[in-house]
């Protein structure tokens, strides 16, 4: 690669969010099997003429000058085309120029994370007072039509279960830990 800084990436449409996987190893899996299809005769190396023939075939067409512009500065010195590592490297910027870096990625997937994990709390204080007795627990899961909601020992136990400073209900701190403990199979 040139000393040079590459132009910033741009592509006419937006990708989609799953552009860049939020685990590292399968989107190095991935873009492995991308990068095997786009390298059509197999040499190790994706040219010009292979990229833009893989951008036409997924419809994302890009004009020339421009696919020359932006990939060409990730093609190293005396090389035809990209290698696995530039093309990783080209991949990168473009997630970066597009969705910003992984770690503002991450720190907003949290964010979302903390809103709906506070959504879910308030459906379950109904009251709003920032915690969830045995009472608004026992109302929500007759709302769901579950048997636990008969048995108020029960539905107690479960308070016990979570309530981690043993007060008789459950903030949203020993909410979001008992939430963080549950698998959801399936998804």
């Amino acid at each position: 690669m040139d000393a040079a800084a590459p132009p910033k990436p741009s592509l006419s449409k937006k990708p989609s969010p799953s552009f860049r996987l939020r685990n590292g190893s399968l989107n190095a899996l991935r873009l492995r099997r991308v990068f095997d299809l786009f390298d059509r005769n197999g040499d190790g190396e994706i040219t010009l003429d292979e990229m833009a023939s893989a951008l036409d075939t997924l419809g994302l067409g890009a004009d020339r000058p421009s696919l020359e512009a932006t990939v060409g500065a990730y093609i190293p010195a005396g090389a035809a085309g990209l290698g696995f590592e530039d093309f990783e490297s080209l991949h990168r910027a473009l997630g970066d120029a597009l969705f910003g870096p992984i770690a503002e990625e991450e720190e907003l997937r949290k964010e979302d994370e903390e809103g709906d994990m506070k959504e879910a709390f308030r459906v379950f204080d109904e009251n709003g007072d920032g915690f969830i007795s045995a009472a608004e627990l026992q109302a929500v899961l007759k709302k769901l039509g579950l048997a636990e909601a008969r048995n108020l020992a029960a539905v107690q136990e479960m308070i016990c279960n979570v309530d981690r400073d043993r007060d008789g209900q459950v903030d949203f701190g020993e909410f979001k830990v008992m939430m963080q403990g549950i698998t959801v199979w399936g998804a």
